[in-house]
Order: structure tokens, then C-alpha cells, then sequence
């Protein structure tokens, strides 16, 4: 053991302890620096700062203009940003998720000529997970068991297309576009997503307004669309906000490889192996899978993801 003399430790300390304070001052910063997220205590002990995140200036939902210069509208925003900008853990998946998630999403809104800014209401709904709700929603875009067949998904003991991600997607424009031409603004056909448009339609026509923004709406969907709008700010400008992830950070698309089926398949388990893979791996890239089998239906053919290298 080595002993010190007084004056060599305190001088090595005092060195260590500058040596700590300026890394903590680089590490804990903010973008602009004359903002720091840390402050030394004279006891030793770390203060963290915590800031409001800045409303942007301008903001729009699917190119329709968002009335920030109203004040209920920017506080609701506010609120909103708040809540899910200090959601760190949550945040960050959603982020790491997205780069996996979003190019399948974006290509069916695309496809069915719904605006792009509609795969951050699939955030609010699900954050990109096939989620279950106390109510009964369901999935990806957290359809009802009664609504999902209304809009082409497959929903029994066996399959529920609710899981799945490019079918549930399909569904969902099919609904933004019937809402679109009802209320004529993608806004409304979005906040109707979550009173269903029947509610929706009760509001408008008893305040005599079809603005979203005008509207006096129960609390859920008062929020909706601001939630809808904090994510659309976070997550396309995430580096902004301090949410940094490296190339190597985020989860991949997942390169697959397509078995047609049609016919009964008595046991999955017998058939992920027989295709090279493994129970396991054929439900978590199937999860719309929701049983041991899957029993044949006239004129209809199933496609069964596995692993491109499988």
C-alpha cells in the first residue's frame, strides 16, 4: 500500500476533481452552450437542470397549418411536447424502432395517397408496437375486434391481421380516406381516428364548426392530435432534442423470405422447422399468427415471413 504525503494528495486530487468537472461540463450540455444541464454544489453533489422544450415557430399536420398564434393551442402543444420530450427510455425505442417500422408504413400510406405525416399517428396509437388496450384495441394501429373487418382485416381465433403491420397500415388508410371525404381536412380524419367519425360528426355538427382547433372535444381526443404533432417534432428533429443514435444504434428491417400457403397447416411449430427456422422466430416475424394452426380457407393464401437465410 502506498501512502501520500498530505500536500501530494490534495494536489492530485485537486487535479482529479478539475479533471471530472470540465468532462462533466463538456458531457452534460446542451446545444447551446451557455446552457448546462449540470450544476457542482458546493457539498459535491450534481443539480440537473431541466428546460422546457422550445415550441417550434411554424407547424403544420399534412400540409394544413397548425394556429400557433392562438394560445390554448400553443399550451396544448406544450404539454404535450413536455410529456413525451422527458419520456427518455420510451422515446429512444420508439426511435430505434422507427428506422425498422417506418419504411413499411410509409410505403402504404404512399401507395394509398395518404400524407406521410400519418406514421406519427401510428406512434400515439401503438409506439410502433403491437399493443393490446384495456378497451380491446389491438395492434399496430389498435383496431377494434367489430371495426377491423370493416376494413378488410382478417380477425379470428387463428388470424388477427390487426398484427399485422402492412395489412393493419392498408386498413388504416382505408379509414383516413372514407374520414378525409367526409370532414374534407386530413386533421379532422385523423382526431376522428380516436372518437370514431360518427363522434367526431356529433361535435361538429352540434358547435357548428369542422375545425379541430375550434372545437370544445373530450379530453382523449382534445390531446390527440397535439400528441400527434409533439411526436411528428421529436422524432424528425431528434438530434435537436439530444436523442442521438449512431448508424449501428438502430433496429434494421428484418430481409425475409415469402412461403405461400393454402392449405391447413395442423401444427406451426412442425412447419417452422420443415422451413428451416423455429417456432419462435416464426411468431415474433408472424404475430398475426394467433393460434398452433392455421386451418385452410377456400380461395384464400396466406404469406408466411421467415428469415431470408433460413
Amino acid at each position: 500500500m502506498i501512502v501520500l504525503k498530505t500536500k501530494s494528495a490534495k494536489f492530485l486530487i485537486g487535479i482529479l476533481l478539475i479533471a471530472v468537472s470540465v468532462f462533466a461540463t463538456i458531457a452534460f450540455k446542451k446545444t447551446n452552450d451557455a446552457e448546462e444541464l449540470v450544476e457542482f454544489k458546493q457539498d459535491g453533489r450534481l443539480q440537473y437542470k431541466w428546460y422546457a422544450p422550445q415550441i417550434p415557430a411554424t407547424m403544420d399536420f399534412a400540409n394544413e397549418s397548425v394556429p400557433l398564434d392562438r394560445w390554448e393551442v400553443r399550451e396544448r402543444l406544450d404539454r404535450e411536447l413536455l410529456m413525451n420530450y422527458y419520456m427518455h427510455g420510451s422515446l429512444m425505442y420508439i426511435l430505434k424502432l422507427s428506422s425498422r417500422q417506418f419504411p413499411i408504413i410509409e410505403q402504404e400510406l404512399k401507395l394509398n395517397g395518404i400524407p406521410d405525416d400519418f406514421k406519427y399517428l401510428c406512434v400515439a396509437e401503438s409506439s410502433l408496437q403491437n399493443l393490446s388496450s384495456p378497451a380491446g384495441a389491438q395492434g399496430y394501429w389498435q383496431f377494434m375486434k367489430d371495426t377491423g373487418p370493416t376494413y378488410g382485416l382478417e380477425i379470428n381465433n387463428e388470424v388477427d391481421e390487426r398484427y399485422h403491420l402492412k395489412k393493419a397500415t392498408a386498413a388504416a388508410c382505408k379509414y383516413f380516406l372514407q374520414a378525409y371525404n367526409k370532414f374534407g381536412s386530413w386533421t379532422a380524419a385523423a382526431a376522428s381516428y380516436n372518437c370514431g367519425m360518427g363522434g367526431y360528426n356529433t361535435q361538429i355538427t352540434y358547435q357548428g364548426s369542422n375545425n379541430y382547433y375550434d372545437l370544445a372535444l373530450p379530453e382523449e381526443t382534445a390531446r390527440y392530435v397535439y400528441r400527434i404533432l409533439a411526436f411528428k417534432n421529436l422524432i424528425s428533429t431528434a438530434n435537436k432534442w439530444g436523442y442521438i443514435l449512431q448508424n449501428g444504434d438502430t433496429y434494421k428491417p428484418i430481409k425475409t423470405r415469402i412461403v405461400k400457403v393454402d392449405t391447413t397447416i395442423s401444427n406451426l411449430a412442425d412447419f417452422a422447422k420443415a422451413n428451416g427456422s423455429s417456432y419462435k422466430i416464426l411468431k415474433l416475424l408472424n404475430p398475426w399468427l394467433r393460434a398452433h394452426t392455421l386451418p385452410a380457407k377456400s380461395g384464400k393464401t396466406y404469406e408466411i415471413e421467415f428469415p431470408f437465410n433460413s
